[in-house]
């Protein structure tokens, strides 16, 4: 077999990051809101690392937090206010909300060529049918790491674990538009292990520690594994068995710095990409 490859995320956001810095006007650089509810601290690191990064290139952050107990109607005014200030170019809500907070409802009310995690409802629906919209910043990712690999993905079988909005329904649609075979299996799946030894493509995002065992996967696939997980000790690890699986794959991402550098480069693109939007109408 072929030796194996491992996709280095670090580098491939690098290719992104820099096509976006070059769109950038310094003049009139894109602008974005991240709107936060609460002081989860995985929410807080996520949010550094996109300030962080929007930063370096240009790309000026707000960020408008708000304590546990607002109400949902408060929300709903900070967003009609973003949807209307031309001076905002893309707006997104932090994950996750408390739970007395419609999620759904709140991302769909931000305007459709605004939502730059691409889960409003409309983009959603743009990407089932093929047209031009903001994306899953994580499918995206997911992606261009396959295509890194190979470019023609005609009739090679994909598999993807996990049936989430946010990850495995959004990339079983770009697999099915890259002219993939798709099949997906969740929870409800009996005999998982049968369907995803057949997959070239194996894309695993269930957020379940070492799930995915060397017997799960086919001699040769692209093995992209989404999952971060922390250990007892400390350790991150993703979704899949990486040491034992490495042995059979042709390509495997590593957790961390696989998809996860994808998934911030991909939110700055479509940052750039909803400022492209505004500045057009």
């Amino acid at each position: 077999m072929t030796s194996l490859k491992i996709i280095d995320g670090r580098a491939l956001a690098s290719e992104i990051l820099t096509s976006v810095k070059l769109q950038i006007d310094p003049n009139n650089p894109p602008c974005f809101a991240v709107i936060q509810v609460g002081g989860n601290p995985v929410s807080n690191v996520y949010i550094r690392h996109k300030f962080k990064k929007a930063i370096a290139l240009g790309i000026e952050p707000k960020h408008l937090h708000f304590a546990e107990d607002v109400s949902e109607e408060r929300i709903e005014k900070e967003i009609r206010r973003l949807n209307k200030d031309k001076t905002i170019h893309g707006v997104m809500i932090q994950m996750p909300l408390p739970e007395n907070l419609n999620a759904r409802k709140l991302m769909d009310l931000i305007a459709s060529d605004k939502d730059i995690d691409g889960l409003h409802s409309r983009n959603l629906g743009r990407l089932m049918v093929g047209e031009k919209g903001l994306y899953s910043c994580t499918p995206q990712g997911i992606m261009y790491a396959i295509h890194s690999m190979k470019k023609d993905l005609t009739s090679l079988h994909a598999v993807v674990v996990g049936r989430s909005n946010l990850v495995g329904k959004p990339v079983a649609q770009m697999l099915l538009n890259a002219n993939c075979t798709v099949s997906i299996v969740h929870s409800k799946t009996r005999d998982i292990k049968s369907i995803t030894q057949k997959a070239d493509i194996l894309v695993v995002a269930v957020g379940h520690a070492n799930l995915v065992k060397a017997d799960w996967v086919k001699d040769g696939a692209i093995v992209i594994d989404v999952g971060i997980n922390r250990l007892g000790d400390g350790m991150l690890v993703g979704d899949v068995d990486f040491e034992n699986v490495k042995e059979k794959a042709f390509a495997i991402t590593p957790v961390p710095k696989g998809i996860g550098p994808l998934t911030i480069a991909f939110l700055m693109k479509n940052i750039m990409d909803a400022w492209e939007i505004q500045n057009d109408k």
